[in-house]
C-alpha cells in the first residue's frame, strides 16, 4: 500500500462481497486481468493485483448479512476510526457496522450518510518497513 492510500481522507482500499467467489474471480480476471490469491485470516479472504499492486479483495457475505446483494464497497483511510465514528453520528450518519479491528491489518467501520450512502473507514495498523 502507498503512502496516499495511507493519508487521512484517501481511498485505500477495494472490496467484493459476494455469493460466487470463484465466479467472481474468474469475471474479474478476465475482464480486466487481475491477478487473485487467496488466503486465510479469521476466513478465506482473496487478494486482487492490478499488476504487482493490491487493490482489493473479494470475499464471501458474511452469514450475519445473509440476504445482503452482492457490492462493491470502498474502504476511505482516517487516522482515528473510533473518533471519525463519533464524528459521523455528530453530523447525522449512522453507524453500520461499529469500530471492529481486523488482526493484523487496523480497524474499520461502515457508516451510513444522513442521505443513505454507505462507506467503510479504516485506520491501519502501523507496520514495520521491510
Amino acid at each position: 500500500m502507498t503512502d496516499a492510500m495511507k493519508q487521512h481522507g484517501a481511498f485505500s482500499w477495494n472490496e467484493l462481497m459476494t455469493t460466487d467467489v470463484a465466479g467472481a474471480k474468474s469475471f474479474y480476471e478476465e475482464l480486466l486481468g487481475w491477478s487473485t490469491e487467496d488466503m486465510e485470516l479469521n476466513m478465506r479472504y482473496t487478494m486482487v493485483k492490478a499488476g504487482d499492486k493490491e487493490v482489493g479483495g473479494i470475499m464471501a457475505i458474511p452469514p450475519e448479512l445473509d440476504g445482503m446483494a452482492p457490492q462493491w464497497g470502498g474502504y476511505v483511510t482516517v487516522d482515528n476510526v473510533d473518533a471519525s465514528a463519533l464524528k459521523v453520528q455528530q453530523l447525522g450518519g449512522k453507524l453500520v457496522v461499529p469500530p471492529t479491528d481486523i488482526p493484523s491489518i487496523g480497524r474499520f467501520c461502515v457508516i451510513q450518510d444522513p442521505q443513505g450512502a454507505t462507506l467503510s473507514m479504516i485506520t491501519y495498523v502501523e507496520m514495520p518497513d521491510n
